[in-house]
Formats: C-alpha cells, sequence, structure tokens
C-alpha cells in the first residue's frame, strides 16, 4: 500500500488502463470485465481490476493534471510492478484536420511543464511513448478496424489560458492536440524503465465550433477504450 493507493499488490495487474475520470474508470469496468472488483477507493480515486478476454486488467483513474497522473503512475509503476500503462483521455484539437471523437494514439508530446526538471532535473521538452507499446495499440486499432490518428500532441499544465498560443505550439512542434498528463506519465516511464502510451479522443476544438457534452465526456468514447483493452490482451 501507499499513501494515495489501497490495494494490495496482488490485486494491481501488470497492465492499467488509465482514465482520468474516476466516473469513466467505473463505467470501463463495469461495461467491459469480468469477475471485476474495486480495489481502491483512496480519495475517490477508483480503481477496478477484472478481466477482459481472460487478460487480468486494472482500470484505475489518474485525476487531472501531471501532479496527480505523476503520482500515481509513478506508485503504480514503482511499487506495484506494474509494466504498461495505458491512459485513455480526451483533448482539445488544434486542428480543422480533427473532428470531434477521433481517436488520436500520440507519438510524442512537446510540454513547458517543470514536472520532469522538477522530478529528476531532466531538461528535455518533448517525452516519447514506448514504441513497443505503440506497436501493439496500432495493430489492435487494425484488427478493430478502428481508425486512429498518429499524432504529436501538447501537454499543458494549465486549462484556462489568458494568452493561448496554440497556434505557435502547432507550428514549432507538430503539436495536433492539447491534453494534461501525458508528458508526466511518459516521463515516469522512461525514469523506471516501463512502459506507456496514450490514446485520446477529440472531446472539443480550438479551431472550430464543437464541444462534447460532459455525459459524452464519461461514456461516449468506446472506440479509444475498446482499443486499449484490446491491446492489453497482447501484452505479456
Amino acid at each position: 500500500m501507499t499513501p494515495h493507493i489501497e490495494a494490495k499488490k496482488e490485486d494491481i495487474a501488470k497492465t492499467v488502463i488509465m482514465p482520468g475520470d474516476p466516473l469513466r474508470a467505473k463505467f470501463i469496468a463495469e461495461t467491459y470485465l469480468k469477475d471485476y472488483k474495486l480495489v481502491n477507493n483512496v480519495r475517490g480515486m477508483l480503481a477496478y481490476t477484472g478481466n477482459y478476454k481472460d487478460t487480468k486488467i486494472t482500470v484505475m483513474a489518474s485525476g487531472m493534471g501531471m501532479p496527480s497522473i505523476g503520482i500515481y503512475s509513478y506508485e503504480l509503476y514503482k511499487f506495484y510492478d506494474v509494466k504498461n500503462i495505458i491512459r485513455v483521455g480526451t483533448c482539445g484539437a488544434y486542428t480543422k484536420d480533427l473532428d470531434l471523437f477521433d481517436v488520436i494514439l500520440v507519438n510524442a508530446c512537446y510540454s513547458e511543464s517543470s514536472y520532469a526538471k522538477t522530478q529528476n532535473g531532466c531538461t528535455d521538452e518533448m517525452m516519447y511513448a514506448s514504441s513497443p507499446l505503440n506497436f501493439y495499440i496500432k495493430e489492435a486499432s487494425e484488427d478493430l478496424n478502428k481508425h486512429i490518428t498518429i499524432a504529436n500532441i501538447h501537454s499543458s499544465d494549465v486549462f484556462y489560458k489568458e494568452n493561448d498560443n496554440f497556434k505557435d505550439i502547432y507550428n514549432k512542434y507538430g503539436a495536433l492536440a492539447c491534453e494534461m498528463e501525458s508528458f508526466a506519465l511518459f516521463h515516469n516511464a522512461n525514469v523506471l524503465n516501463k512502459r506507456a502510451a496514450c490514446l485520446l479522443t477529440v472531446s472539443d476544438s480550438l479551431v472550430k465550433d464543437c464541444k462534447a457534452t460532459t455525459e459524452e465526456r464519461q461514456k461516449a468514447f468506446t472506440d479509444m477504450i475498446e482499443i486499449a483493452l484490446e491491446s492489453a490482451t497482447k501484452l505479456c
């Protein structure tokens, strides 16, 4: 146990699907897992472990932002011997080429965050997903005949920016969308020699007038979730 996770070590699978929202974790467990059980409820950060196609999987919420996912992913990797974390989240599009509910597989994320520098002195501004994990996710998407866009994204510390420079970030780093967690997750995986990936569903856009409802944010992202779960069955 850790200060933030009450589960026993054997209650956490080697592969964790990690949405930000605890209610989305609950939805995934109830909809897709067999024989699942609640293994964590500390601070309401719900975690469930069950079986998907005979593969043991844990679904655990990360909360919002890099400090939150930084805590939970580090503890899962370091103290629960988790090998793979696949983040499933939402993002805002930086380009008109992305439509509402399009699915992105993150190749790399740019961030101006100080998370990595504070954590271990790393000054890199780009963090990369684990190539082997991305390979299995891409393979799963093909098996399910579900389209994904492989892209770089922007991982931001701030949701409400007074002076939004997203066009500059898009042009300089090729970031097609923005979210708030992947940079810290990828950094922790690098530090601890683990694997991390991120699937995102477009929930709104900075360049088009479209936005998902709160209920849709919780429940309507089935393509992303099913790709993540299917890829988990391929992992050892």
